[in-house]
Formats: C-alpha cells, structure tokens, sequence
C-alpha cells in the first residue's frame, strides 16, 4: 500500500467544531450539555467498537469542575463559555492530560477573549487536521508569537493521533 493511498480520510473531511456564534444562545441543562458535544465529537473521536465509550459524561463534567478546569454552573445550566471548554477539553484529553489543559486554557485566555481565544482553537485545529490528512504540512500564516506556536502544536499533536488512529490502527 502507498502512503499516497492511505494519507486522505473521506469521514474527516467534514470535521467541524461550532464557532462561538454557533453555540446554543441559551444555557444548557447538564443533559442537553453532554448530547450537544456527543453529537459534534462522536463521529471523531468516540469510540465505536464499543457504545460504552462516550467522548464526554456528566460525571467527567462535574470532575473537570471539581478540578477547576471548568467554572462551575450556573443555577445548573451550562453557558457558551462552558460548551466552549468543554469543546477543548475533550479534543485535548486525547493528547494532553486535565492539568496540562487547564494550564494551555489559561495561556490562550490571558491576552484574549474566550470567544477569540475558542475560534482561534477551532480554526487551527480543523486546518492542522484538513494539512494531516491530505499529506500536506500545516502552515500557520499568521504572524507566529509564542501563543500561536503553542496552539500550531497542541492541535497538529491532535491531528497526527487521529490520523494514525483513523488510517492504521
């Protein structure tokens, strides 16, 4: 088999993660919170052998509050800055551990908005998985300050372990 054979993937050509704007507008119920992610993330990143294994639970939730990582509720509804973490933490638990993700959270918000700092992830990551699975090298053409480059390899070290498990394992 050619590498050229096996490089493109038809399922990730429509990988997408909602940008700020398209994040419900209302507060979600815990419930509402966990379907909304499954339905983005499964198709991706879930695993399908098995229907146990759910990309994101309540009770992985309410553990990322406990550990700080996300704020917690409000009047038990979950706002677009919560689907917004939750969006990146579970993207990046697959690569990264909480604590490393909470401390990459902080720096991306540090000098920006979440809304900013959420749809610079979003658009990074899905270029730096659109480059791996064409064969092509991601390029961030944006001017490269220390922020940038972090995120330019926190989303490519996502993109590469998808590929390898969507293409060879």
């Amino acid at each position: 088999m050619k590498v050229e054979e096996v490089i493109y993937n038809d399922s990730l050509a429509d990988f997408h993660i909602p940008r700020w704007e398209e994040l419900p507008d209302i507060d979600l119920y815990l419930d509402q919170t966990v379907t909304l992610i499954e339905k983005y993330l499964n198709k991706f990143i879930g695993k399908s052998e098995n229907k146990e294994d759910k990309v994101i639970t309540k009770t992985m939730i309410n553990n990322y509050v406990k550990q700080q990582i996300l704020e917690p509720p409000v009047k038990k509804k979950y706002n677009k800055k919560h689907i917004a973490y939750l969006f990146v933490i579970c993207i990046l638990k697959q690569v990264y551990s909480i604590n490393d993700i909470g401390k990459l959270i902080n720096l991306a918000t540090q000098k920006t908005s979440p809304e900013k700092a959420y749809n610079k992830f979003c658009i990074a990551l899905e270029s730096a998985i659109n480059f791996t699975f064409l064969g092509k090298e991601y390029v961030d053409d944006d001017k490269l300050t220390a922020e940038r480059y972090i995120l330019k390899n926190v989303v490519q070290t996502f993109a590469s372990k998808l590929y390898v498990e969507k293409v060879f394992l």
